[in-house]
């Protein structure tokens, strides 16, 4: 499948999709993720990692802030210029927090886990505003 490169063809393409259970976002002092991490990254603070809450939970971890994660489906560039803001922003003007996480294949955008139907179909109504 190509990738989308322009702002237009990935935002008329992302087919935003919900992902299912609940995930949190944590900071470990240091050393490895626990086993079922979704991601992480190195930071000078310490390691972050986004976990299911049941990982989270078995780890004793706080699970303050449960988020969901909405796929934008579409192959876009590593390159590609936009689609992040375009996002960022419409979920912004909806008064919904989201923490984008871009990767090889796909960008994710992780947002309150009582916002996520809101935010899903703000972001569908994105998608149909492009040609």
């Amino acid at each position: 499948m190509k990738r989308a490169r322009t702002a237009a063809e990935m935002i008329g393409a992302m087919s935003p999709a919900l992902q299912p259970g609940e995930f949190v976002f944590v900071t470990l002092g240091g050393g490895a993720a626990p086993e079922g991490a979704v991601a992480t990254y190195r930071e000078a603070e310490g390691l972050s990692a986004i976990l299911p809450v049941e990982v989270a939970r078995r780890g004793g971890l706080p699970i303050d802030q449960p988020m969901r994660c909405i796929t934008l489906m579409v192959l876009s560039a590593l390159d590609g210029v936009g689609l992040t803001a375009a996002v960022a922003g419409a979920l912004a003007a909806a008064g919904i927090p989201c923490n984008m996480v871009a990767a090889y294949h796909h960008d994710h955008a992780y947002v309150p886990a009582d916002a996520a139907e809101k935010a899903l179909g703000v972001l569908r109504a994105l998608q149909a505003s492009r040609p």
